[in-house]
């Protein structure tokens, strides 16, 4: 079997998988946080490298009620101490990397923590764990556009590499799948947009929480 060097996963349906059972949508959120866990090793497992989720974007954590907010951001923070604690990422040499505009959305507690985690695990080679946090990669682009034009860069010497140096998402490696759960084939908001071009696309019927590790090496397994 060929195994894609990096997977990206768009985890759509956390908030209809909860209405749908008449709980509250952050019950859906930690049960979508729960799922991840269970993809992250599995992604592992099956030897791929680099694995990226896209945990919320910018648009939301501004648009969602500022009771689901609070408690989306509980989530994180308990996820992220879990991770932090968790010894395996020390051992199996995973890179935690978080991008997005996080610094400027999340309380101080969570940006510690990490700041901390990604300090901890920065000389880490082995894998790569990417999260995206008040992430937009409409707002990346025009962002890389900014500091290019700030920069002086002159539009002779701009290349392909010119414009990637320029994006948060300068150190992630071309995404070889890009699954979305949650039965609404698209992409959203420029997802990983210069990474994505060349990517397979893979889109299932399942709410996030309810793709499970089997549905994941599934998806592998027909790349």
């Amino acid at each position: 079997m060929s195994v894609p060097r990096h997977i990206a996963v768009i985890p759509d349906g956390n908030r209809r998988w909860a209405k749908a059972r008449g709980l509250d949508p952050w019950e859906g959120h930690e049960a979508g946080a729960k799922n991840s866990e269970l993809l992250i090793r599995e992604s592992r497992r099956l030897g791929v490298r680099e694995f990226s989720l896209w945990g919320s974007s910018l648009e939301n954590l501004r648009k969602r009620p500022m009771t689901e907010k609070q408690e989306l951001l509980r989530i994180y923070l308990t996820h992220f101490r879990k991770l932090l604690d968790d010894q395996e990422i020390m051992d199996e040499g995973v890179r935690v990397r978080c991008i997005g505009r996080w610094k400027e959305q999340f309380p101080d507690d969570l940006r510690q923590v990490i700041e901390t985690i990604s300090a901890k695990t920065e000389g880490n080679d082995r894998y790569a764990l990417n999260f995206f946090l008040a992430y937009s990669g409409d707002d990346d682009m025009v962002g890389a556009f900014r500091k290019a034009v700030i920069s002086g860069v002159r539009s002779e010497d701009v290349t392909a590499d010119t414009v990637k140096s320029f994006l948060s998402t300068k150190d992630v490696a071309p995404v070889d799948l890009l699954i979305r759960t949650g039965d609404d084939p698209h992409l959203s908001a420029g997802f990983l947009m210069w990474e994505t071009a060349n990517s397979q696309l893979f889109f299932s019927e399942k709410l996030y929480p309810d793709f499970g590790a089997e549905d994941f090496s599934a998806a592998v397994t027909e790349y």
